[in-house]
């Protein structure tokens, strides 16, 4: 490795953007990060930020990563982005934004989705509804890009994607890690046109140009990797880096992802078949109700979220029976987009502040190991789970998920994964110049996020387990 350098990573997401400065070891220096929002007053079910404003955040992150001491603008080699998935952002001939990008969570384009046959936050329901509803802003678009490619235009000046991001669009070929030229035809035919150019796993994107030096404060001249998707990026720094390894993020929703050394197919289309950020595969399962169910039971008793757990933790493992189906938004996997959150089983006495949180916490559970068993159907073999997000901390809800999934739960260290993951493609990229055969795995071994606990499946708890699975699985094909 280049001993003395630092990589910069930068995480730009829908709340906001963030941003780490990590040594050669991994080891990380310095933190930032900046907060925004959707825009307002838009129609129901649009979501949209300006990439104007992703640029800022970006701007006032590296502005005060530089401040700290600890960081070395000389030592900087390189910088690595990871970015919210599916955004579409549209830029003309000069490289101007036409307007703000439609985000992964915009539902208006549901129809152009359901016409498409993607999956409703994949970027080619966007791009139709654009030339649908926008004509003569679709003329004038030149280039069609996603979040993370963009900032990357900002910083180097050169039109590119790469394989994790773009599997998400809805005209990729996911085992060629290529364009699906025909599949972009179908969208729109001027779509294949306004394509970047890929770059392989590994490769830079370029190099800081003039106006991305002004942007970030770095040199001129220092080395951009490819980037990646948020889920890609977040893989790299949980570890996440080899065939078989595997990652559970909790936040307000949850995904299960993992490295593995073939596409996967999945008839239901529950899993999707990403490309990883390194030249493997990444197959992933999101569900829409996490945390999210968590808040509302604690909005409800008006206590905090300790409270509630010490409290859950007295209640015996099934919840007295009761049984939370916890699809408060809706849900994903199973595809129920319309169905809503019951509670079953309930009995007198059932109604405490204990037995409910715990209901909610084996609801959630519940659903992540349905959704765990199509992944393993299909060829996901992890039997360890980083766990990474919000709900990471909570020590009862890892044992649940070790009990529920029946795989070891491994809390991290490091909260920023997708932060930490640009910046240690960062680093792999900067290894490249000098190795060319260096691998991803090789390159960031000893320097990912560390477990700091390791939490397995109770065999005493497997057979009542095994029950509440099935009964839940009865439940939800009773919703199908």
């Amino acid at each position: 490795m280049n001993d003395g350098a630092q990589y910069l990573g930068l995480d730009v997401g829908t709340q906001g953007t963030k941003a780490l400065v990590i040594d050669a070891d991994g080891r990380v220096l310095a933190r930032a990060s900046r907060t925004y929002g959707l825009l307002p007053g838009l129609p129901p079910g649009a979501a949209e930020q300006h990439p104007h404003t992703w640029r800022e955040a970006v701007r006032g992150c590296c502005a005060e990563l530089l401040a700290d001491p600890r960081v070395a603008r000389e030592r900087i080699a390189a910088l690595g982005v990871s970015g919210q998935q599916h955004g579409c952002v549209l830029v003309d001939e000069r490289g101007e934004v036409l307007r703000p990008a439609k985000l992964w969570c915009d539902t208006s384009t549901a129809a152009e989705a359901a016409e498409l046959r993607v999956p409703a936050g994949f970027t080619a329901s966007k791009v139709l509804w654009t030339a649908r509803h926008e004509p003569e802003l679709w003329a004038r678009t030149a280039h069609v890009l996603l979040p993370h490619d963009w900032i990357d235009l900002e910083l180097t000046g050169e039109l590119v994607a790469e394989a994790g991001d773009a599997s998400g669009t809805g005209w990729f070929d996911v085992r060629a890690r290529t364009w699906d030229l025909a599949a972009a035809a179908r969208v729109d035919p001027e779509l294949p046109a306004r394509l970047p150019r890929l770059v392989a796993a590994g490769a830079p994107a370029g190099r800081l140009h003039a106006r991305g030096a002004a942007l970030t404060g770095l040199a001129e001249g220092t080395l951009v990797a490819s980037g990646g998707g948020d889920n890609m990026c977040s893989a790299i720094g949980a570890g996440a880096v080899e065939p078989g390894s595997g990652v559970l993020s909790l936040g307000t929703s949850a995904t299960i992802f993992g490295c593995a050394s073939k596409p996967v197919h999945d008839p239901s289309e529950l899993v999707a078949p990403f490309c990883d950020s390194t030249g493997h595969w990444l197959p992933l399962l999101c569900v829409m109700n996490a945390t999210g169910v968590l808040e509302e039971v604690r909005a409800a008793f008006g206590a905090s979220h300790g409270e509630l757990t010490r409290a859950a933790s007295e209640v015996p493992l099934g919840s007295h029976g009761a049984t939370f189906v916890p699809f408060l938004q809706g849900e994903r996997v199973p595809n129920l987009p319309l169905s809503t959150a019951s509670l079953h089983g309930l009995r007198a006495g059932s109604l405490q502040r204990g037995v409910l949180y715990r209901a909610a916490l084996e609801g959630v559970a519940l659903n992540l190991a349905w959704g765990l068993e199509r992944m393993r159907a299909v060829g996901f073999a992890a039997r360890e789970l980083r766990l990474v997000g919000g709900g990471a901390k909570n020590a009862l809800w890892q044992e649940i998920l070790a009990d529920a999934l029946e795989a070891a739960i491994l809390p991290l260290d490091e909260p920023e994964t997708g932060a930490l993951g640009a910046a240690l493609q960062a680093l792999w990229t900067d290894g490249r110049t000098r190795d060319a055969g260096l691998t991803c795995a090789a390159a960031v071994a000893g320097r990912t996020a560390r477990p700091v606990g390791f939490v397995e499946p109770r065999a005493e708890h497997a057979a009542a387990w095994r029950e509440m699975r099935a009964r839940y699985a009865e439940r939800i094909a009773a919703l199908s």
